[in-house]
């Protein structure tokens, strides 16, 4: 086995220092020293200590990320993102430390590499549902309800001492939010509602390759009046 890298041993002993104390733990003082590294190094690895605490929540992030996306899909695609939701929920329980520093703190310059790729994977999760004719609203709006109801209810958890926890709070919630943003499966006679029709064409659309850019842009717009976001 090769010996780690310099950028490993940093990012190993920053992620050691980040689980026993949280990102204030995490300076760049104690990280040289637990690297066995100078600061210069470590700016000149990842520029600043942000892009230090990136690094590190990324690592942590890889192993929860291939499990969302290695992971069988669920038949319906509402119960998969039942799953995907305890997933997200069970690794902020284990990681409490890597979830704050993730989703805990406002970050300069926008969402982290991990944030957005957990973005992606929800609205992969969300399009699904929209293909299957059961979205509610659309895509993105139904993604930022999903993404903030399972922040503040992992946030509220990792606050709460375990052994006050309510084991029914995250379910609860969990449950609120996704009949918030889909509907009940089409009952089995030809045809279906028209807006949820609307929304399930929409969903298919940027597969359609017999329609020019211009003419998807136009269909969209037909499809976005017929069902509209909020119907």
């Amino acid at each position: 086995m090769s010996s780690p890298t310099t950028r490993e041993r940093i990012v190993d002993a920053a992620l050691r220092l980040l689980d026993e104390g949280g990102v204030d733990a995490m300076s760049t003082r104690a990280v040289g020293a637990a690297a066995g590294v100078q600061a210069p190094t470590i700016y000149r690895l990842f520029e600043d200590k942000q892009g230090l605490l990136d690094a590190v929540t990324e690592r942590r992030f890889a192993e929860y990320v291939e499990q969302k996306t290695t992971r069988e899909h669920a038949e319906d695609p509402v119960e998969d993102l039942r799953r995907g939701w305890d997933l997200h929920v069970g690794f902020g329980l284990a990681n409490p430390a890597a979830y704050v520093a993730i989703y805990g703190t406002p970050r300069p310059g926008g969402p982290s590499p991990a944030v957005q790729r957990s973005t992606e994977i929800l609205l992969g999760m969300l399009r699904r549902i929209a293909a299957a004719g059961r979205l509610r609203v659309d895509e993105h709006t139904a993604a930022q309800l999903v993404h903030a109801a399972g922040l503040g209810v992992t946030l509220v958890l990792i606050s709460t001492p375990a052994a006050e926890r309510d084991p029914r709070f995250a379910d609860v919630a969990r449950e609120a939010a996704i009949a918030a943003v889909t509907t009940d499966p089409p009952a089995d006679v030809p045809g279906a509602p028209l807006p949820a029709a609307a929304r399930t064409l929409r969903a298919a659309l940027p597969a359609v390759d017999v329609l020019s850019p211009g003419e998807k842009v136009l269909m969209g717009e037909w499809l976005d009046r017929i069902g509209p976001p909020g119907d």
